[in-house]
């Protein structure tokens, strides 16, 4: 079972990845950014700080796998423990000067998700859960928001970067909820997303075509703030599959309804 020694190195290390990226942010201009395909965007800021946080989680649980978006270790996912992790979701943000940037770690157990962080360096956001106790914003306990209804919700999501055999379904399903809600933001980094959902600030998310390292973290910190999670389909495939929603529980049926409509 993770220790309170685990979790203290590796959060000590993602704070000190998020002042490495606020120092470096300053100098973007003189950034080196390379391409990872279509609207992709990777700098050395995304490599140098998963190498830091892979160094951390090997150390504070050797032998552990990881899953991580730069590939700066070997991948594998078949051991009792494995760590997913984005080191700054939300690039594109980054490289523009924007301040909605995140850490995203995971720590999974035979496929569950045991610990999970979530940092904002800019804002110093801290959401933190582990299984069975709770999510927690800088060390203070959260949880969903309580409305019960679509047309009083904000809702969260983002847009298709590289596949877009969806696109007219998406756009369709945006029209709806722009006419029935509050309203719909675009944030740039989904694992601030779901950590905005686990605080209350929206009442659900919904997104296509991501990958485990953009959700693994965000996920438990939802479920652990008393709020749910599924795929499109209303299954269980949220983080290694096509789709990811997340709400609190009073509006998931709406939710889901208007959804299925279009997928």
């Amino acid at each position: 079972m993770p220790t309170k020694q685990i979790i203290d190195l590796v959060e000590a290390r993602i704070r000190e990845v998020g002042q490495y990226q606020m120092e470096e942010q300053k100098s973007l201009l003189s950034l080196k950014v390379e391409s990872k395909g279509l609207n992709q965007l990777v700098s050395k800021v995304d490599v140098t700080s998963e190498q830091r946080l892979v160094e951390a989680c090997k150390a504070a649980l050797p032998g552990a796998a990881f899953i991580t978006e730069e590939n700066t270790i070997s991948q594998s996912k078949d051991v009792e423990y494995c760590w997913i992790i984005d080191p700054l979701d939300g690039t594109t943000n980054f490289l523009h000067g924007l301040q909605v940037f995140s850490i995203s770690v995971a720590l999974y157990k035979d496929g569950k998700a045991e610990l999970a962080w979530v940092y904002c360096p800019k804002m110093e956001q801290m959401f933190f859960a582990q299984k069975g106790k709770g999510a927690y914003l800088n060390g203070a306990q959260i949880g969903v928001s309580k409305i019960s209804s679509l047309d009083q919700s904000l809702l969260a999501t983002g847009f298709p970067y590289y596949t877009f055999d969806e696109m007219q379904n998406y756009l369709e399903l945006l029209a709806h909820f722009m006419k029935g809600t509050h309203g719909l933001r675009r944030m740039g980094s989904a694992a601030i997303d779901l950590a905005y959902v686990a605080w209350g600030k929206f009442e659900g998310f919904f997104e296509l075509n991501l990958s485990p390292w953009d959700v693994a973290a965000g996920s438990l910190i939802v479920s652990e703030a008393g709020g749910e999670m599924c795929d499109f389909n209303e299954g269980s495939d949220y983080v290694f599959g096509n789709s990811i929603v997340a709400s609190n529980p009073f509006v998931k049926k709406e939710f889901m309804d208007s959804i299925r409509t279009y997928f």
